[in-house]
């Protein structure tokens, strides 16, 4: 290979290019916001980020960290989206990949050329100069929660409610909402998050959501919940993953119906968790109030499914986002319903040369399966091994599709989940099934 392109330099970004420097690989990677850590990076200048000011991690530091670069045990064990950024900061500084970073510079286009090259335009934010470049290969990192998703279609009445209607894309503090009414409409991370902040200093905070969720606390007796990764548990069958957890949250939690939310239809695997644990408490205290869907808005009042008003000043969607590539045409990628067909969630399988690191919604943390796909991809670049042909890459993404239907709620969420364990393990799998077959080269790295 001759020269890669790395699109983003939030989390999977950077370790692209890490794998990739290590590697010997030559690349340019092109962020439109002037630091790296893209939507961990709070009031990012890219206006990509998400991040609210009190915000910190759902996984524990030791899941979250990159294999290759261990997070200071002096961070706490869920730390705040400053001590992610400075992480990040000194990733790119201990690999010196800051020189190889293109800031404050937006890719704008990605075309395949006649000859099987990719041509990729960038324009600088500072003076608008255009650039382009040809590369072997694009690695696009440019993330999946960037993009608000608001309901579709819109709320009847939306467009005459006399409030506040603003998405958790948009959410930094809860200030504004000093003394309001507010309707939080969501059950995921953001949703628990935004509602509990707000009921500290609303008049009244109210929750909606269209289905029951489980809701996963930090601890469970004592140990972050997410080190069940590393016990029996885990390497359990998936039903008996399935009931022990749903064991051990009924045990340390009771009923949900307890708490005002309604029971989830589904089980405890079979949907992203939502991990809080602060909402039950105050729910307990009365500081929030569960209510039936929102069915309308009307005028300065919420209608609901069961036929009862509340008088409100603010709606705040945590509706998710949607996936989307402005920069690639739609008919060379297009992420309707949030559906990307990727082999191994990570190849284009009709587009030689054309990769997605990161995007992944999984149960655990993204770092780590970027890492481990950068490393996939820079085999792929060497010659380490091959993909198969076209026709087995798709009949791979009809089966993961079947998959993940059968085992999550139908939601757009879900279209692109993995299980972090699992899907390592399918990773180095894929690493080592062609490069068995092929003549010896050196160790390949990240290989165990």
């Amino acid at each position: 290979m001759e020269r890669v392109c790395v699109i983003g330099a939030g989390s999977s970004g950077i370790a692209a290019c890490q794998v990739l420097a290590e590697r010997g690989i030559a690349y340019d990677c092109y962020e439109s916001g002037s630091q790296v850590g893209g939507n961990w990076r709070y009031l990012n200048d890219n206006g990509m980020s998400s991040a609210y000011r009190s915000l910190h991690i759902n996984t524990s530091r030791q899941v979250m960290e990159y294999a290759c670069f261990p997070m200071s045990k002096t961070y706490p064990v869920y730390p705040s989206h400053f001590d992610i950024a400075r992480y990040f900061d000194a990733f790119v500084d201990h690999f010196d990949l800051r020189p190889s970073i293109a800031f404050r510079t937006e890719v704008t286009g990605v075309e395949k050329s006649s000859g099987g090259s990719w041509e990729v335009t960038a324009r600088r934010r500072d003076d608008g100069a255009v650039t382009t470049g040809i590369y072997d290969a694009v690695l696009v990192a440019n993330g999946h929660h960037w993009k608000p998703r608001m309901p579709r279609p819109a709320l009847p009445g939306a467009d005459s409610f006399t409030g506040i209607q603003t998405h958790s894309h948009h959410y930094r503090t809860p200030e504004p909402f000093t003394g309001t009414r507010v309707l939080v409409l969501g059950i995921g991370n953001s949703a628990c998050d935004i509602a509990v902040e707000t009921s500290r200093v609303s008049a009244r905070t109210l929750l909606t959501m269209r289905r029951g969720a489980h809701i996963l606390p930090k601890y469970l007796f004592g140990s972050p919940t997410d080190h069940l990764t590393g016990s029996w548990l885990a390497r359990a069958p998936l039903p008996v993953q399935a009931r022990g957890l749903a064991a051990l949250l009924r045990l340390s939690r009771g009923r949900l119906s307890a708490y005002g939310l309604p029971e989830p239809r589904h089980g405890v695997l079979g949907a992203h968790p939502t991990i809080s644990d602060d909402l039950l408490s105050r729910l307990g205290h009365g500081d929030i109030t569960v209510t039936p869907m929102i069915s309308a808005l009307d005028g300065g009042s919420a209608l609901f499914e069961d036929g009862h008003r509340e008088e409100i000043d603010a709606v705040i969607y945590c509706t998710g986002y949607d996936i989307a590539f402005p920069f690639l045409p739609k008919d060379l990628i297009d992420p309707a319903g949030n559906a990307v067909s990727l082999y191994r969630r990570v190849a284009a399988p009709d587009h030689q040369g054309l990769y997605f690191i990161g995007l992944v919604q999984p149960l655990g943390a993204i770092m780590p399966l970027a890492e481990a796909q950068s490393h996939w991809v820079a085999d792929l670049l060497q010659g380490r091994c091959a993909l198969p042909p076209q026709g087995a890459m798709h009949r791979e993404i009809a089966t993961y599709r079947r998959q993940t239907a059968r085992r999550y709620v139908a939601s757009t969420r879900h279209t692109i989940q993995v299980d972090a364990l699992s899907y390592l393990k399918e990773l180095r799998r894929e690493r080592v099934r062609t490069a068995a077959s092929r003549p010896p080269t050196a160790p390949t790295p990240g290989v165990s």
